[in-house]
């Protein structure tokens, strides 16, 4: 009797779990509570093993061919000067702040969701209300009252998951800032860096290239105000505008568009730290099991080695169990070796005054400098040590847990 897996999430790794299944021969069900596959959000970048993973995948020609085309990171002043660059590594170097493989959110979950829509029931405009583990299998019952017996139940959901609440009921932890992503008419200005603009009171504005014919701006603030997220896109904006006003450079043209209705996406950055990934029949993938901070990229590589991961350790064991606690010991030194954001480094990078901007900038100069390029070669860094973590080869796995 063929497997089934219900999936909860249709961003990156819930498809990519589909994809990685359907080749061992699974059948899946992908429900997604938006409705429609969700095209806003933010640049990713692919680091690591999550490399080896497309191109074992067969992906990776479609993941280059939508590059975004970013050439690197560059502090700017509001006159519009520069303060520092970071380019994008030369081939043999680690990566810097822009990935080799830099694409957007929405251009990968496209990528991932067409090479599936074959193999794999997408449901979008619903969600999983309720879960029923019977031991032999595991039943999950939807908003419409529909119930989907399967053999396995993943929630690939984001950080504020839903449905974590089947595993497991810990909380996120906010981290006091905020992010507001827009998509803006690219014009003749606009070039193929990252243009990073802080501001004082620890704002910062950003724009970055997109393979769209539009560029990607984010505005972001601190706060220890909660809930801003759960406010409609109207009271979001006005927070926006107050937020940003009298900054200079680029802000007054990104407000601009956000009055005119420009797309945007607001979230609230956390992080997770869960020791606990699985119950009986009921897994966690990507940024729903563990999330170092919700920006900067690096969940997504390890949505992709955990649908990789899971899914070999699924094929090779013949117990569900022992599969998933199999993924989650072979999953923690990616994990671990992920850079993990703290609050101080927050604050590092989003001074509140004059002369903490620029000490940051002093300190970006010095750091892309030939001097603290070497010292960096020397010395390395958490995020050079996870590019040489091996991944585990399940080419020959033929088995399915049961």
């Amino acid at each position: 009797m063929t497997p089934h897996a219900v999936i909860s999430g249709a961003g990156i790794g819930g498809p990519a779990l589909a994809h990685q299944l359907a080749s061992r021969g699974w059948k899946t069900t992908v429900i997604e509570r938006f409705p429609q596959r969700r095209n806003e959000g933010q640049n990713v970048d692919i680091r690591g093993a999550a490399r080896e993973v497309i191109r074992r995948m067969g992906i990776d020609a479609d993941v280059r061919a939508a590059n975004t085309g970013e050439v690197g990171l560059r502090f700017v002043k509001a006159n519009g000067s520069h303060a520092a660059a970071f380019p994008i590594a030369a081939p043999g170097e680690r990566d810097g702040p822009t990935a080799e493989l830099e694409i957007l959110r929405g251009e990968l979950s496209r990528i991932l969701i067409e090479r599936t829509i074959d193999h794999a029931d997408y449901r979008f405009d619903t969600q999983i209300i309720d879960v029923h583990d019977h031991g032999d299998h595991v039943t999950a019952t939807l908003h419409d009252g529909t119930a989907i017996d399967a053999d396995l139940l993943v929630i690939a959901e984001g950080l504020r998951s839903r449905s974590r609440r089947f595993v497991t009921p810990i909380e996120v932890t906010d981290l006091d800032m905020y992010f507001a992503y827009a998509t803006l008419p690219r014009n003749d200005a606009d070039d193929q860096w990252w243009n990073w603009q802080n501001a004082t009171r620890s704002r910062t504005v950003h724009l970055r290239p997109d393979n769209l014919g539009t560029t990607r701006a984010i505005l972001t603030f601190m706060s220890d105000v909660r809930g801003l997220e759960e406010l409609d896109q109207d009271a979001q904006v006005t927070i926006l505008r107050r937020t940003f006003a009298g900054i200079g450079g680029v802000a007054p043209r990104v407000l601009a568009e956000l009055d005119k209705g420009a797309p945007m996406y607001f979230s609230a950055v956390g992080q997770l730290r869960n020791s606990v990934w699985s119950k009986g029949r009921v897994a966690l993938l990507g940024d729903a099991a563990s999330c170092n901070a919700t920006f900067g990229g690096a969940g997504t590589s390890l949505a992709l080695i955990g649908a990789y991961i899971l899914a070999g350790e699924l094929a090779r064991a013949r117990d569900t169990r022992a599969a998933l606690a199999r993924y989650q010991l072979s999953m923690r030194p990616f994990v671990d070796a992920a850079p993990y954001i703290r609050p101080a480094m927050l604050r590092m990078a989003n001074p509140r005054t004059r002369t903490g901007i620029r000490a940051l900038h002093a300190g970006a100069r010095l750091v892309s400098s030939p001097v603290g390029k070497a010292l960096g070669a020397v010395t390395g860094n958490r995020m050079n040590a996870a590019e040489h973590l091996p991944l585990p080869d399940y080419a020959h796995e033929a088995g399915t847990a049961t």
